[in-house]
């Protein structure tokens, strides 16, 4: 089997970590629903393993603190970014064979809802203010950040985006994330296909200031530019009207609507609620194969989503931070943007997709 160095690195510290425990077990980095068990290990030569990864030659630093800042700390999505990240502190921890006051040590903070970004802001005020090691953050306005940016930057605190980016990414050491532009042209790509490269789409998507849904919005209409028979009639962000289902409802009404896309997971479960026109027969696309869109894609009411790897952006965010904790710093590690991946009715429960259910 041929190792990638990335491979090499996330494999040496994760194995060392079982031989120290006494067992050797070829370990997952994503288990069944993107999580990981000890009864459910990762097959070494997958060709669908990425890591950003740090070397048991890195000096991490003892004791490290590292807080996470998300865009929000409720639903599905993210409970398996908190334990991706969860796990690769106490793999760290194992494999450096820290304990006691050694041990790193992670927070994971955020709003309830990611359309409040004035409470993100204020938590990121009170983070920088506690000084931790490195900061994670999940932006949920790409422009609102930077004076609490560069109060952590005058610190000496590095910054890992992960998820959604920052306008200015100078601001922050790495990122790790989706190819959002790419899952964006995904959703384009089986829109055109489904609607036979003619019709009105309308385009739903939670916040105007995400820069990930903004990528996802950009790569949709990209794939959409190329068919002349194909236009986005409405393109509505539900921060920036009164009351999204009134807007989204009417919207629906449109004659000759053929296509929906949703841009994540929240405003889909928004989608799906809504009171629809009789014999509507749009074909609809979202994000995210949550709980709510497998019911809707078996149910036929959602043609199918473009789904992410949650608990993979998680544990690879984490590990950036890590490696980010040694006193003398070189370089910092590149950014990392992992797949995206279709689900429909045809291969929900294909045991290969189980890292994108959620």
């Amino acid at each position: 089997m041929k190792l990638t160095k990335r491979k090499y690195m996330l494999l040496a510290i994760l194995l060392l970590a079982l031989i120290a425990a006494g067992a050797v077990y070829i370990v997952s980095a994503a288990g069944s629903q993107g999580e990981t068990t000890a009864e459910q290990p990762l097959e070494a030569d997958s060709e669908e393993l990425p890591s950003a990864g740090f070397s048991m030659t890195d000096p991490v630093q003892p004791g490290a603190r590292i807080a996470v800042v998300s865009k929000s700390v409720k639903g599905e999505f993210w409970k398996l970014v908190k334990k991706g990240m969860k796990d690769a502190v106490t793999d760290a921890n194992e494999a450096y064979g820290f304990s006691g006051d050694d041990r790193i040590s992670m927070t994971f903070e955020g709003p309830d809802s990611e359309l409040n970004v004035e409470n993100q802001i204020n938590t990121l005020d009170a983070i920088v203010a506690e000084n931790p090691s490195v900061i994670c953050l999940c932006a949920g306005d790409m422009d609102s950040c930077q004076a609490q940016l560069e109060a952590a930057r005058e610190n000496g605190i590095p910054v890992v985006a992960f998820d959604s980016n920052l306008s200015d990414t100078s601001l922050v050491s790495c990122y790790c994330g989706t190819d959002n532009l790419a899952a964006g042209r995904l959703a384009g790509e089986k829109m055109a296909e489904a609607v036979g490269e003619i019709g009105k789409i309308a385009v739903f998507s939670l916040q105007g200031k995400t820069k990930a849904l903004a990528e996802r919005v950009q790569g949709f209409s990209e794939v959409l530019d190329q068919y002349p028979g194909l236009s986005i009639v409405s393109e509505i962000c539900s921060d920036e009207v009164e009351d999204i289902t009134q807007v989204m409802e009417e919207v629906l009404l449109i004659p000759g609507l053929a296509g929906v896309y949703c841009t994540n997971a929240d405003i889909m479960d928004i989608y799906l609620k809504a009171s629809k026109p009789e014999r509507f027969s749009a074909v609809v696309i979202g994000t995210d194969a949550t709980t709510n869109q497998q019911k809707a894609i078996t149910g036929g009411e959602e043609l199918g989503c473009v789904s992410q790897d949650p608990y993979m952006m998680g544990y690879e965010t984490m590990t950036m931070a890590i490696s980010l904790t040694a006193e003398e710093q070189t370089d910092a590690p590149e950014d990392l943007l992992l797949e995206a991946c279709w689900i429909d009715a045809g291969n929900i429960d294909d045991p290969v997709n189980e890292r994108y259910i959620y």
